[in-house]
């Protein structure tokens, strides 16, 4: 039986200490591969330094790039009770990118913070992001606790000040954790030199987290990813919510066109029904010409909401500016559909979360805004608190600018 697999991302500002307490992970739970750790001790032993554990993460990287298969890809580390995959969020745009669109969905957090430096811009801006990805299982790791001699006031100083900025965005960590990545204290395992922290280690708060909800229960949402041409027309994509089945009677969004599911295809597989987050190919009774971008639902369920204009929250991720009145490319799953900003509501500071400007004309790198877009066609969204992927939005010019949440209709609907 395939043990339980959680998938968390590690953000917060650069040289806090990430790489290292990835590292850590690896070694404390005997997941890196045999006879890594000793080659690794030797390279700092020959640099003259202790064993570092973020080289952990540089030398698996530079063995990925040289095509040698490490087992990391899905799964980084395991405990007694589940696996773990840590997405990787190398920065903004990437994070941003995988994340909203849902390619790689996170179902936990842990931000880490440097003891000594404090909170920093970069922790708050990714602590925003945090927020726009509705993520509620958060861990707080005040890491580097070695380097302020383990104190408790200083713990509590960076703890107080990092709370006070999580309220403001309505972020409660489950738990906020010292820890030293370096030497090992709470990671694994408590220590003497932290005996005055009463809390969990930072495995131990993991294991504690749950599950993503499935999301079968919801109306069932089928969004068309391509259509392959052989015999007979299959449109692959992805089971996003609910429950599909060879019969089903389904309209297909944003047409409201009608047809009937006459077979469901799965690599090496025949089955009869696919439920939520499933990747499959669905063959139409009459073979009805659909497209990359349709979603397709159940006639009898509710029916998520079409518009052409969307208000939305969005982080703005490109070096240039974005300009009122410019075309974007706007993605919200598979669907890809030109517009452009009509209204700039309020731009504001992601590291400060003050109010910069109101009814813009532009919205600058690293800014947060409110905005209405406004579509060339309609689009098929839900809340994103019900089905994220659709819900959460990438806006493109040549490549990702922008990510951001729908928070309501912007202009006329159509609800079914």
């Amino acid at each position: 039986m395939e043990k339980e697999n959680l998938r968390f991302v590690i953000v917060g500002h650069v040289d806090h200490g990430k790489s290292t307490l990835i590292g850590r992970l690896f070694y404390d739970t005997d997941s890196l591969p045999e006879g890594k750790i000793e080659e690794i001790k030797q390279i700092c032993e020959s640099l003259g330094k202790d064993i570092e554990f973020g080289y952990v993460m540089d030398h698996l990287a530079e063995e990925r790039d040289q095509g040698v298969t490490i087992d990391t890809a899905q799964t980084f580390f395991r405990t007694d009770k589940r696996e773990y995959t840590i997405i990787d969020a190398p920065g903004h745009v990437e994070f941003i990118k995988n994340m909203i669109t849902g390619a790689s969905q996170a179902e936990a957090a842990i931000l880490i913070v440097d003891a000594n430096e404090g909170v920093k811009e970069q922790t708050r801006r990714h602590s925003y992001i945090l927020k726009m990805l509705g993520l509620k299982q958060v861990i707080v790791t005040i890491n580097k606790m070695d380097l302020v001699d383990y104190s408790k006031d200083r713990f509590n100083e960076v703890k107080k000040e990092l709370i006070e900025f999580l309220d403001k965005l309505n972020i409660k960590p489950s738990y906020i954790i010292p820890i030293s990545a370096k030497e090992g204290d709470f990671i694994a395992k408590k220590t003497e030199n932290l005996k005055w922290f009463d809390g969990p280690t930072v495995l131990d708060a993991l294991d504690s987290f749950s599950k993503e909800e499935s999301l079968i229960d919801r109306p069932t949402r089928f969004a068309v990813q391509d259509v392959y041409k052989f015999d007979e027309r299959i449109n692959a994509g992805m089971v996003l919510s609910g429950l599909i089945k060879e019969n089903d009677e389904i309209l297909v969004l944003p047409s409201k066109e009608t047809t009937k599911v006459k077979e469901i295809k799965e690599w090496l597989k025949a089955p009869k029904e696919a439920e939520a987050g499933k990747s499959i190919g669905i063959v139409t009774e009459d073979g009805l010409f659909l497209d990359r971008g349709c979603i397709l639902t159940h006639k009898d369920e509710e029916q998520p909401k079409i518009t052409s204009a969307v208000k939305g929250h969005l982080f703005w991720l490109d070096r240039e500016p974005y300009k009122k009145g410019e075309r974007v490319l706007f993605k919200l799953s598979s669907q890809e559909i030109m517009g452009e900003l009509e209204k700039i509501e309020r731009v504001i500071d992601s590291s400060t979360l003050e109010t910069l400007r109101e009814d813009a004309d532009e919205i600058k790198n690293r800014e947060v805004a409110d905005v209405i877009i406004k579509l060339s066609s309609d689009v098929v969204f839900e809340d994103f608190n019900d089905i994220p992927t659709l819900g959460r939005f990438v806006l493109e010019r040549q490549d990702t600018c922008a990510g951001g949440i729908i928070t309501e209709i912007g202009g006329k609907t159509n609800v079914i």
